[in-house]
């Protein structure tokens, strides 16, 4: 497995709205904001924030791959493992991932994302 690196945290918020302008006012750049969730960063590092009705993940932590065929065999290689994952989810912002929990029952997310210019 070849991760790139830990890319983002996601957290759980009541006001999709009133978090993101909070964390805008931090500092971070807000990428991505729809009804039940928002996508900041600082940097390469971003903040998943998720409403009450976002029912794709509760709160976890993302390893980012820059290549798809890696998160792919990832996939298959934690399932052959008997790691708990999800199916693969393709994304709204032409991201794909997939969930699994870790020894302890923490979420984690392993992340698909397409190189862009400013990368």
């Amino acid at each position: 497995m070849q991760l790139k690196r830990l890319g983002h945290v996601a957290i759980c918020v009541q006001d999709i709205a009133k978090a993101a302008a909070f964390y805008e006012n931090l500092g971070m750049t807000l990428v991505w904001k729809d009804t039940d969730w928002a996508y900041l960063k600082a940097g390469q590092d971003g903040l998943a924030l998720l409403s009450p009705n976002y029912d794709q993940a509760g709160p976890h932590f993302g390893f980012i791959f820059g290549d798809r065929r890696e998160m792919e065999s990832a996939y298959s290689q934690l399932k052959a493992d008997g790691v708990h994952v999800s199916e693969v989810h393709e994304h709204r912002d032409g991201t794909a991932s997939f969930y699994g929990r870790d020894l302890d029952g923490n979420w984690f997310e392993y992340l698909y994302e397409p190189a862009t210019e400013a990368q």
